[in-house]
C-alpha cells in the first residue's frame, strides 16, 4: 500500500521485502528476481560479490545500480568483531561514504548462528563510526533489545538457520521481540517459500530478507513474484487484524438462513 510506507535509517520504503544477491546463477538472473521481487533493498556480500574490488571482473552494480537500489553491504563469512569492522569499512569506501550496513558476526560454520557476544561489540564501533547498522541476531529477546539501546536502526533476528529453508520456528520468540521493539525487526534466514513471508508479516514483522528461497527456487524468477505477494498479503492481513480463534466453538456465517421451519 502506498501509504504504508516503513522507515529505516531515515529513509521511507514502499517495499518490505529485502533481497540478497547471491546464488544465482549470473548477475542477470540476479537483476530480474530483483526486478521482479520489488524490493528496493538489495544486500550484497562484500568479501563474495564484486562491487568494484576488481576493476577487471563484472560489477554488481552495472546490473543493479545503487541510483536505483539501496545498498545493504554485509558481512558475510565473518566470524570476528574485527572482520567485521574491516569489511564494513571497506564497503563504505567502496559504495562513496555509504553508512547502511549489515552486521552479522558468525559463531559456528555449520549453522552459521549467529556469535552475539561478538555481535554486540562490533555493533558498539560500527555504530561509534556513524554507520547505521541493521543487525543479524539470534532470537533471543533479551540481545535484540540490547542490540537496540546500544543504537542499532533495525533487528533482524533468525527465524530458523540461514539457508535452511525450515520457515518460522520460533513465533513466540518473535513476538516478544517485536512488542518490546521501537526499531522495524525484519526476519532475516530461515524463509523457504512464500507462506512463510506471510507468517512473518501477519506476526506483526517489519519486513523480510531473505536470498536463498528465491535464488534456490526452481524458477526463482517466479518465486520473487511469489514473495512480493506474499509480504503484501502478510501485512495487509495484519493490519486488517484477524479474527480471534474460538476452540471448540463454532459460529457459522448465517445462523439461520436455510434452517427449515417446523
Amino acid at each position: 500500500m502506498e501509504s504504508d510506507k516503513f522507515l529505516i535509517a531515515g529513509k521511507h520504503y514502499l517495499s518490505r521485502l529485502l533481497v540478497g544477491t547471491g546464488k544465482y546463477k549470473d548477475f542477470k538472473e540476479t537483476q530480474t528476481a530483483i526486478s521482479e521481487s520489488g524490493a528496493e533493498i538489495v544486500t550484497v556480500a562484500i568479501r563474495r560479490t564484486n562491487i568494484g574490488q576488481d576493476i577487471k571482473e563484472e560489477s554488481l552494480l552495472d546490473f543493479i545500480p545503487k541510483e536505483k537500489y539501496t545498498y545493504l553491504p554485509n558481512t558475510a563469512g565473518c566470524y570476528t568483531k574485527d572482520d567485521a569492522i574491516r569489511t564494513l569499512r571497506l564497503a563504505r569506501e567502496l559504495l562513496d561514504g555509504h553508512n547502511l550496513v549489515k552486521l552479522e558476526v558468525l559463531g559456528d560454520p555449520n549453522t552459521l548462528y549467529p556469535n552475539v557476544v561478538e555481535t554486540v561489540e562490533a555493533a558498539k564501533v560500527l555504530i561509534k563510526e556513524g554507520f547505521d547498522v541493521m543487525v543479524y541476531t539470534s532470537d533471543d529477546p533479551i540481545i535484540a533489545k540490547q542490540l537496540e539501546d546500544i543504537g542499532c536502526c533495525a533487528i533482524m533476528p533468525l527465524a530458523s538457520l540461514i539457508g535452511s529453508g525450515m520457515g518460522i520456528l520460533n513465533p513466540h520468540n518473535l513476538e516478544i521481540i517485536i512488542d518490546n521493539a521501537k526499531v522495524p525487526i525484519i526476519v532475516d534466514a530461515g524463509v523457504g517459500t512464500a507462506s512463510d513471508a506471510v507468517i512473518a508479516m501477519e506476526l506483526g514483522c517489519d519486513g523480510v530478507l531473505m536470498n536463498t528461497a528465491i535464488a534456490a527456487a526452481d524458477n526463482p524468477i517466479l518465486m520473487a513474484a511469489a514473495m512480493k505477494k506474499a509480504i503484501e498479503s502478510g501485512r495487509e492481513a495484519f493490519l486488517a487484524g484477524r479474527m480471534k480463534k474460538k476452540f471448540y466453538q463454532a459460529d457459522p456465517s448465517s445462523p439461520t438462513s436455510g434452517r427449515i421451519k417446523e
